[in-house]
């Protein structure tokens, strides 16, 4: 091999070298896009739970107390409720609200969306027993006010109200847990699993 046909083939190394790497960087800009608008998906859908947490403490002093004569111990024991399931969201979104989030470290973001991942998943043990608690006090708060034969209507739409609202609550846990495992999986395809 002469001289010529060596720095021939270290100019198309040099252009392949140089080719792959805006391929990387293109790569790594549609990642961080993707991964952005799906992170985006999950703060919007913390949003409006923070927002209808908020809109039920007033509204439900007025469903309880002023319509239905409900105790104000059942009243403060659902803004309670309402002020934890805020806090629980607001918690566990502030990663994805960090402006840093997709511009930062991968491995270091794929962390943090396994660990919003992992808190999600272990609200779910927290409220839905807390959810059965406050419906058995709300049964109660029927029975108080109206006996038995308020009751069993009340068992009837609620059961059907419950079941409904398991379902879509479910749906949105179960999404939002695909959501981000879609993140996680998008840097591990990139980054590699060196740390899982």
């Amino acid at each position: 091999m002469n001289d010529f046909e060596l720095n021939e083939m270290r100019k198309q190394m040099d252009i392949l070298k140089d080719k792959l790497e805006k391929q990387e960087i293109v790569n790594d800009r549609l990642l961080r896009q993707s991964m952005k608008k799906t992170a985006s998906k999950i703060n919007r859908r913390y949003l409006a739970l923070i927002i209808i947490a908020v809109l039920m403490i007033p509204y439900s002093y007025w469903a309880f107390v002023v319509l239905n004569n409900f105790s104000i111990a059942f009243w403060l024991g659902t803004c309670a409720f309402m002020l934890a399931c805020i806090a629980g969201t607001y918690y566990n979104g502030k990663d994805l609200r960090d402006p840093e989030l997709m511009t930062g470290n991968l491995l270091d973001t794929r962390r943090k969306m396994a660990r919003a991942k992992k808190f999600d998943n272990q609200w779910l043990l927290f409220s839905i027993p807390a959810l059965v608690l406050w419906l058995a006090w709300f049964v109660w708060e029927v029975y108080q006010q109206n006996g038995p034969e308020g009751v069993y209507p009340l068992l009837i739409g609620g059961g059907v109200g419950g079941i409904i609202g398991l379902i879509i609550g479910l749906n949105l846990h179960f999404k939002t847990q695909r959501q981000y495992q879609e993140i996680i999986d998008q840097i591990e395809d990139v980054a590699g699993n060196d740390e899982r």
